[in-house]
């Protein structure tokens, strides 16, 4: 990969964790393209970016033009209001896909989720463990892995991450609403999570390390829901859950998932656990 001083990175989808990421990267002397879909965000962007560009991971011309002299490429995207899954997901890696091969990327990063893997009832999975995904919209992911993971010529990085929290979404913030509520279920499907803080930092160490293949980012402490929501609820002063086991559960799948191959690369968590803050 070029020198550090030199390197080129575009980041595909600059919101909550795309933006940190800018941050860090241009701090560290990278040459940052923030893009986003709407040109309201321009200005907020400006702060973290040397360059913002408003596109459509849709439009092959766009994204051609954005990537045309960039060396590394953070693929961040998420759903928007109006836009399907496909659409915004697998249509994006689609056109990566075909522009690519006529760009200077080297490396491509792409935030995924660990909820490909579906049902497998608490067991443990790896990065070894065959996708199944138990939704529509995990199926797209699953597509838009397989999509990017087969660009020829350079080293494709796909992090499959657990649910987000952090600054500005913090437990309290995400469980606040079931506060006092009774939810279907028993809650007893393992649930796993990790700080923004470490999806920035796995993103840095696969880029400076130039990982290719898929790495699993979740942090060691697994709860199951029940475990979560009662902790959050009694650190935060907030009414307890109750569960009512005679209805079924809204969640579709449970599996504790290990991130011993991230950490076999080298990678330290800073958050391992909740409540370490």
């Amino acid at each position: 990969m070029a020198d550090q001083t030199t390197v080129k990175a575009a980041i595909i989808g600059c919101g909550y964790v795309g933006k940190e990421v800018a941050r860090l990267w241009q701090q560290q002397g990278i040459t940052v393209t923030a893009t986003t879909t709407r040109s309201e965000r321009v200005e907020e962007l400006r702060s973290v970016a040397d360059r913002v560009q408003v596109l459509k991971g849709t439009d092959p011309g766009a994204l051609q033009d954005c990537l045309a002299d960039q060396q590394v490429v953070l693929v961040c995207v998420g759903s928007k209001r109006g836009a399907s899954y496909e659409e915004t997901y697998l249509g994006t890696a689609k056109n990566l896909a075909e522009v690519l091969p006529s760009t200077q990327v080297q490396q491509l990063i792409y935030t995924s989720t660990s909820s490909v893997y579906g049902q497998h009832h608490g067991a443990v999975v790896t990065e070894e463990t065959p996708v199944n995904p138990s939704t529509a919209n995990g199926e797209v992911i699953a597509k838009t892995e397989r999509t990017l993971l087969g660009s020829v010529g350079l080293k494709v990085c796909v992090l499959r991450l657990g649910g987000i929290y952090g600054p500005g979404r913090t437990l309290a913030k995400i469980y606040s609403r079931a506060a006092g509520q009774t939810r279907p279920g028993s809650g007893d499907e393992w649930t796993n999570w990790v700080h923004r803080s470490d999806i920035v930092g796995a993103i840095e160490f696969a880029r400076s390390h130039s990982l290719a293949g898929i790495y699993n980012v979740v942090q060691d402490e697994i709860p199951t829901v029940k475990q979560l929501i009662d902790a959050v609820c009694d650190r935060n002063n907030l009414a307890p859950v109750q569960w009512d086991p005679t209805q079924p559960s809204t969640r579709s799948y449970s599996a504790r998932v290990a991130n011993a191959k991230i950490k076999a690369a080298g990678y330290r968590f800073n958050h391992p656990n909740f409540f370490d803050e």
